[in-house]
């Protein structure tokens, strides 16, 4: 038993090790691991030394920082290529990103956030970094607002506590209430709309991705700057596109429901 106990803190202190890099400096000395783990100094650097010779991690010769190694990128593309949602979307968020020249980006629901599965830059919305991993809030994105149909009011309230609801913008949705209406609307017609409520200057619209139950388990959207993506002429027609998107990728995952009716007020 206490060689099983031994084993598991091993375990979680290689973990918090590898979990340190995600703060989003990509190289650290031996110290900031240790500051980030709260592990001793000694443990870190024999952490990051074992985690070297398996490639977890990799150290600059000359600076000797430490940065990820291309071991979690090996373990990231075969747990990606085993998701039926990536499999499904991957080609067919492409096609929408190069057609469009926007980005399409597909998440899941992961407890009380959303799980980027892949993303796409579109030439009219380019990106310096990959989206593909990263987490957002559910509350304030149009996919994520998708994603929460999942659930019931009761659901939602208890996995999102109106007090951990903090605003990214003056736009940002911060009540129960108001996302209640946001969700009932995004119900009736299929898909969802984010302006500004995240990070200012960028839009979406997002649809729901069913499964053969019926379930909603993921969702897909089309983002971009204001200026590209430019809702107040065309969000009817990128509404229809990314609610034909999703469908497409629902019928390849079993859902044959009734595919979502279209219905913007164009005027």
């Amino acid at each position: 038993m206490a060689s099983d106990q031994s084993n598991n803190q091993s375990v979680e202190r290689a973990i918090s090790v590898l979990r340190a890099f995600l703060t989003g400096r990509p190289e650290l000395r031996v110290s900031d691991v240790a500051k980030a783990t709260g592990l001793g100094t000694s443990t870190a650097s024999r952490l990051l030394a074992t985690l070297e010779t398996l490639e977890f991690v990799e150290r600059d010769p000359i600076s000797g920082l430490y940065r990820l190694g291309t071991a979690p990128i090996t373990l990231g593309g075969v747990a990606l290529n085993q998701n039926p949602v990536h499999r499904e979307a991957r080609q067919v968020a492409q096609e929408l990103a190069s057609s469009l020249g926007l980005g399409a980006n597909v998440a899941i629901r992961q407890g009380d956030s959303l799980f980027y599965l892949l993303n796409f830059e579109g030439r009219l919305a380019p990106r310096s970094f990959v989206l593909t991993g990263q987490r957002k809030p559910l509350y304030a994105t149009g996919i994520g607002k998708c994603l929460l149909l999942g659930l019931n009011g009761e659901e939602r309230r208890a996995l999102l506590p109106e007090e951990t609801m903090q605003p990214f913008t003056a736009h940002t949705v911060t009540t129960h209430a108001r996302l209640d209406s946001e969700l009932a609307t995004t119900l009736s017609r299929g898909y969802a709309t984010e302006v500004e409520e995240l990070a200012f200057g960028r839009a979406c619209v997002a649809a729901p991705i069913r499964d053969g139950s019926g379930t909603v388990v993921a969702a897909i959207s089309i983002s971009g700057p204001l200026s590209a993506i430019d809702l107040a002429t065309r969000e009817a027609e990128l509404a229809r596109t990314v609610i034909e998107t999703a469908d497409s990728i629902s019928i390849g995952l079993g859902y044959v429901g009734p595919v979502n009716a279209f219905a913007v007020n164009a005027s």
